[in-house]
């Protein structure tokens, strides 16, 4: 656990993913910054008082008050002992001089929505810690309508969500979106913007969700009837402070050293923290999914990796994308803190299937030979069926069967 190891351990993840309650689990005390006006006045002038109570003490919504951050190491540092406090923020307060980075005192925890593990949707009889250990593993045939993934793209990990009727769940995601426009983005960046086009930015990002878009052609989207586009500088600026607020979350390339002249894409594949965002954002539901299977797709591309992230962090390792500029792309790269590594290609359909694994081998045998050796998994992750892995060979993971 964080707390034994560390003064501090601030949590982090988009609002409404259950940052807060998770905290509360582990908190002696706590204090709202976000509901109560005297206390964040009270940061200025006695901090001392904000931090004093039971430990650990749960610091919500510290953005509010950023100059908390430093009262927290200094009284880490005094202290000195582990598990002092908890704290949570929904938006990263831009860096700057006042701010220590807090290395040393502070262990950082990122919270997603949940997965579906998490949610009661996955048997999790495929382990991805076990897979990057290269066992073996299988898993009964798993069972999943597309009606029901597609329904299940639309509402989201949310804890509110889960149970909830999916009208409901639809409707809480648009006015999450909404919010995000008109609130919560100019909480990202300290600067006021234009709703209206922070909205034709989503809408944009959800139609080239997972991904390697390029943000001058998101601009370009942007633009209102008369044509006039927006500012790549400012569309950046948009999309710096959607990564703040942690509702946009890009999947990094990775960049292996290969012996050959092999040229890699660098670019990130765009995402949102939860697919259920890009469906909020285009006002779709379920049956316009249905009707439009090549989307769907990257909707469920966009699945596997927020659940993929969610187990990777649990077994120390982060996810990525390799794509090479003379054709071959893996959709996932799981990497681990010491080196070992699994890939996985994401296919909606049967079709897919035999593509993916060719896919993985020829990746597998351009990286035999180098440092990153062999290795640890290749499988292809499918919405449901049969799962199997045995090391040497091309696995098939049903998402709804895969787990931490």
């Amino acid at each position: 656990m964080l707390l034994e190891a560390t003064g501090a351990a601030p949590i982090e993840g988009p609002n409404a993913c259950g940052k807060t309650e998770t905290a509360l689990r582990a908190a002696a005390s706590e204090v709202r910054l976000d509901r109560d006006e005297n206390t964040k006045q009270m940061v200025d002038l006695d901090a001392g008082m904000v931090l004093a109570g039971e430990t650990p003490r749960l610091i919500d919504e510290w953005q509010l008050a950023p100059r908390i951050w430093n009262h927290v190491r200094h009284e880490v540092d005094r202290r000195r002992a582990p598990g002092q406090f908890i704290l949570t923020d929904s938006a990263k307060p831009a860096d700057d001089h006042t701010r220590h980075s807090g290395a040393g005192r502070f262990s950082r925890l990122r919270i997603r929505p949940c997965a579906l593990s998490e949610s009661g949707q996955s048997s999790s009889r495929i382990s991805l810690a076990k897979l990057l250990r290269s066992e073996p593993q299988s898993a009964v045939r798993q069972e999943m309508t597309i009606s029901s993934l597609a329904e299940i793209v639309c509402a989201g990990g949310w804890p509110a969500n889960v149970g909830k009727p999916l009208a409901a769940a639809i409707r809480a995601n648009r006015g999450y979106v909404r919010e995000i426009c008109h609130v919560d983005i100019s909480q990202g960046s300290g600067k006021s913007h234009d709703p209206t086009r922070v909205e034709r930015l989503l809408r944009s990002l959800a139609r080239n969700v997972a991904t390697p878009v390029a943000t001058s052609r998101l601009a370009a989207d942007v633009g209102g009837a008369n044509g006039q586009k927006l500012n790549p500088e400012t569309a950046a600026e948009y999309l710096k402070a959607l990564t703040r607020l942690m509702v946009v979350e890009n999947q990094p390339a990775w960049s292996p050293n290969l012996r050959s002249r092999t040229r890699l894409r660098a670019a990130a594949v765009r995402h949102f923290v939860d697919p259920s965002l890009a469906t909020a954002a285009l006002g779709i539901a379920p049956d316009r999914l249905l009707a439009d299977l090549e989307y769907f797709g990257f909707l469920f591309e966009s699945l596997v990796i927020r659940d993929l992230r969610i187990y990777a962090q649990a077994a120390d390792a982060w996810v990525y994308h390799y794509r090479e500029k003379d054709g071959l792309e893996v959709d996932a790269i799981v990497e681990t803190a010491d080196g070992r590594w699994a890939a996985f290609e994401i296919k909606m359909g049967k079709r897919g299937i035999e593509e993916g694994q060719r896919n993985l081998l020829r990746l597998a045998d351009r990286l035999a030979g180098t440092d990153h050796g062999e290795p640890a998994a290749l499988a292809v992750i499918v919405p449901n069926g049969y799962g199997h892995f045995r090391p040497g060979e091309v696995g098939i993971v049903p998402l709804n069967a895969l787990g931490p």
